[in-house]
């Protein structure tokens, strides 16, 4: 789509426009830029600019938003990676932060991408204080404890083993963010109780179906595909939704939340763009 291009062209600039400062510290900075700007499909960054956009704001003023918190998903992910957690030595195709920077620095580098990304936000221009005060508690209320952090907590827990303590951990652990992301959309453009509602119920949709994909390419991608390690949840011996449901299973229930992701937008004039995206995210193959 030519506007996600855009959007993602956007995003992109915006992050590669960040810490550059020739410092002592600068293999902090290559080791925070090397996973910030590594690539991926920056889905969240972009679910922020469109819901902007949907609530009839100016979306490029939602662009610190997205990107902050694209920030806090880039230091999640080197974390996730590290050896006291998942151990994974590949990601979107590259050796993980810590294989090339050590695991001190990697942890180091995650750590330091947390408060540049409310950094960001407070310095946002183009908002008024009380939405950023908003944004900080939006983000802050995605990553945190009752948010990714609880979800990842879950997970290394390894407890979940039915299909709703599943979901509840995806709707954490995956979902908490991408609903942050459509919130800091409709916070930038001003949106109202209804649309509000609307845009974390497609989000939450989103979430599931996004995360039931990856568990389904986790068993039918290869790795050179998909870009990281696959099959190392049932090599952990972690439950998947391919587990509980079947392969077939999945691609029915990955095609119901993107239905259902797209009826709750479908009320609000100018929904195409979010629509057809989460019909290409259940159909995606990385």
């Amino acid at each position: 789509m030519e506007l996600y291009q855009t959007y993602l062209a956007a995003v992109e600039d915006c992050l590669d426009r960040l810490f550059r400062t020739d410092a002592p510290y600068r293999q902090l900075q290559e080791a925070m830029r090397y996973s910030l700007l590594a690539g991926g499909k920056r889905i969240r960054p972009v679910l922020t600019l469109a819901f902007c956009a949907l609530a009839g704001g100016d979306w490029q003023r939602a662009l610190p938003l997205g990107c902050a918190l694209e920030l806090v998903h880039t230091y999640s992910l080197i974390h996730d990676d590290l050896p006291c957690m998942d151990n994974d030595e590949l990601r979107r195709g590259k050796a993980t932060n810590h294989v090339v920077y050590g695991v001190t620095l990697a942890t180091l580098a995650g750590d330091a991408l947390q408060p540049e990304a409310f950094g960001m936000i407070a310095q946002a221009e183009g908002l008024t204080a009380e939405q950023r005060i908003e944004a900080v508690t939006v983000l802050a209320r995605a990553a945190g404890a009752d948010g990714m952090v609880a979800g990842q907590v879950l997970d290394l827990l390894g407890s979940c083993s039915d299909l709703a303590a599943v979901e509840r951990l995806h709707r954490l652990k995956t979902g908490a963010m991408i609903v942050g992301a459509a919130e800091l959309g409709c916070v930038a453009g001003g949106a109202g109780p209804a649309l509000r509602a609307a845009a974390v119920d497609y989000a939450r949709h989103l979430g599931l179906a996004f995360q039931i994909q990856d568990d389904l390419l986790d068993v039918t991608a290869d790795t050179q595909t998909l870009g990281k390690p696959v099959g190392s949840d049932r090599r952990e011996g972690k439950t998947t939704f391919v587990d509980l449901l079947g392969e077939d299973g999945c691609r029915r229930t990955v095609a119901d939340h993107t239905a259902a992701a797209q009826a709750a937008i479908a009320p609000f004039p100018g929904n195409m763009f979010l629509s057809r995206l989460a019909g290409q995210l259940a159909g995606r193959k990385r």
